[in-house]
C-alpha cells in the first residue's frame, strides 16, 4: 500500500491523520479498494476478512463506555446483517442507548437513545456491552418491517438458538410498545432453518397471501441419495419456490448450470418449479409467481364428461325418454303412464 503505513486492525480518520495520511489519500484508498468502510469514520484495510473480532474493534472506537450498543448495530454485531442495500452505499449510524437517567450519546456517526433494560438484557464482547441475541431480536421484530423483522428473528433462531419459548416469554415485557402486535405476530412462523433474509421474505409473502407455508430445506432422494436440496417446497405437489439470489446462484457460471440441471430434473420427474428473483419481492413480479403458486397448489380434478342417456329396455320405463323430445316421462299423465297403466282418464276419483 503506497504512503505511510496503517494499523493492522480498524482505525479512525484522527488516527489515520497522526499517522501522516491526508484526507485525500485517504478517499483515493477507498476509491482504490485498498481500504474500506466498516462503520462511519472508521476503516480497515481490504485484505483485512471481515469477522465478529473486527467489529468489536471497531466499535470500541467509537462507543462510549457506558453505552450499549443495540438494535441493527448489535445484530450486526452478532453476525445477522439486516442493513438495507441502501445502507451499503451511506453507512447509518452506530446504534446504542443507555440505561435510563443516563445521558444518550451526542457524538457525531452515532444514534444515541435511552431504553429500559435488565442485566439479562446485556452481555459484553470484546470488552463492549451489547444488547443479548435475543433482546435485540425482539427489539428489531418490533421496530423493523415486516419481512425484514421476520428475517431477523429468523437468523437469530438460525445462528443463536433463540427459541420461540423464550420469545413468548419476553413478549409481555414490551407490552404497548410500538410494534409488538407486528411481533406477536411474527414469532409463530418464525423458522431457524432459512438460511437467507430473501428465502424469509418469500416464507412470509406467501403467508400474506393465505397460502399453505411451505417446508424449508427439503432433500430430494435418487436412488436413496439425498442430492437436491429445495429452499422451499410442497412435497405432496411437488412444487418448489426457489429465490435465486445473486449472491449465491449467479456468481460463477458453474453455479448457473448446476441450477439449471437441477431444475431441469425436477421438472422432467413431476416438478412445478418458481423461481423468484431479486425483483420478484415486490409489486406486479410478486402477484405473478404467486398466482402461478396458487395455481399450481390447487388440486387437479378431472373435468365430468356428460353422455346421451342409453336406451331403456324396461317397458315399463320405455316411456321415460328425454322430454325435450315429446316422449313422456314415468310420472306424466298421458298415455303409458305408471299411474295406473291405463292412462290419466281412467282414474277414479271419489
Amino acid at each position: 500500500m503506497p504512503g505511510p503505513t496503517l494499523p493492522d486492525g480498524p482505525f479512525t480518520y484522527r488516527q489515520a491523520r497522526d499517522l501522516g495520511w491526508t484526507r485525500k489519500r485517504l478517499r483515493a484508498a477507498l476509491d482504490d479498494k485498498l481500504l474500506r468502510r466498516v462503520l462511519r469514520g472508521v476503516y480497515v484495510r481490504s485484505d483485512l476478512p471481515d469477522s465478529i473480532e473486527v467489529r468489536v474493534d471497531a466499535l470500541a472506537l467509537v462507543v462510549s463506555p457506558h453505552s450499549v450498543v443495540c438494535d441493527r448495530t448489535a445484530a450486526w454485531l452478532h453476525g445477522v446483517d439486516v442493513f438495507g442495500l441502501g445502507d451499503q452505499e451511506i453507512l447509518p449510524p452506530v446504534e446504542t442507548c443507555v440505561y435510563r437517567g443516563r445521558s444518550r450519546t451526542q457524538r457525531s456517526g452515532v444514534d444515541g437513545r435511552t431504553r429500559d433494560l435488565l442485566p439479562q438484557d446485556v452481555m459484553v464482547l470484546g470488552g463492549i456491552a451489547v444488547t443479548t441475541p435475543l433482546r435485540t431480536a425482539m427489539d428489531l421484530g418490533c421496530a423493523l418491517g415486516r419481512h425484514r423483522a421476520l428475517g431477523t428473528l429468523d437468523q437469530f433462531m438460525r445462528l443463536h438458538g433463540v427459541s420461540h419459548a423464550a420469545m413468548y416469554a419476553e413478549v409481555p415485557r414490551f407490552f404497548r410498545r410500538r410494534g409488538v402486535v407486528q411481533l406477536r405476530q411474527l414469532i409463530p412462523i418464525a423458522d431457524p432453518r432459512a438460511e437467507s433474509m430473501r428465502e424469509s421474505w418469500v416464507r412470509l409473502d406467501i403467508h400474506d397471501a393465505g397460502l399453505p407455508v411451505p417446508e424449508l430445506q427439503v432433500w430430494v432422494d435418487i436412488d436413496g441419495v439425498p442430492t437436491y436440496r429445495l429452499d422451499l417446497a410442497y412435497p405432496k405437489q411437488r412444487v418448489v419456490v426457489e429465490y435465486d439470489g445473486e449472491e449465491f446462484h449467479r456468481r460463477t457460471k458453474e453455479q448457473k448450470e448446476r441450477d439449471r440441471e437441477r431444475r431441469r430434473w425436477l421438472t422432467d420427474h413431476g416438478w412445478t418449479v418458481i423461481v423468484i428473483d431479486k425483483d420478484g419481492t415486490s409489486g406486479l413480479a410478486a402477484d405473478a409467481w404467486l398466482r402461478e403458486l396458487r395455481a399450481s397448489l390447487r388440486p387437479k380434478t378431472r373435468r365430468l364428461r356428460w353422455s346421451r342417456p342409453r336406451e331403456v329396455n324396461d317397458p315399463l320405463l320405455a316411456g321415460a325418454q328425454h322430454p325435450t323430445r315429446g316422449a313422456t316421462t314415468p310420472y306424466s299423465t298421458g298415455q303409458g303412464s305408471l299411474l295406473n297403466g291405463r292412462g290419466a282418464s281412467s282414474v277414479r276419483r271419489p
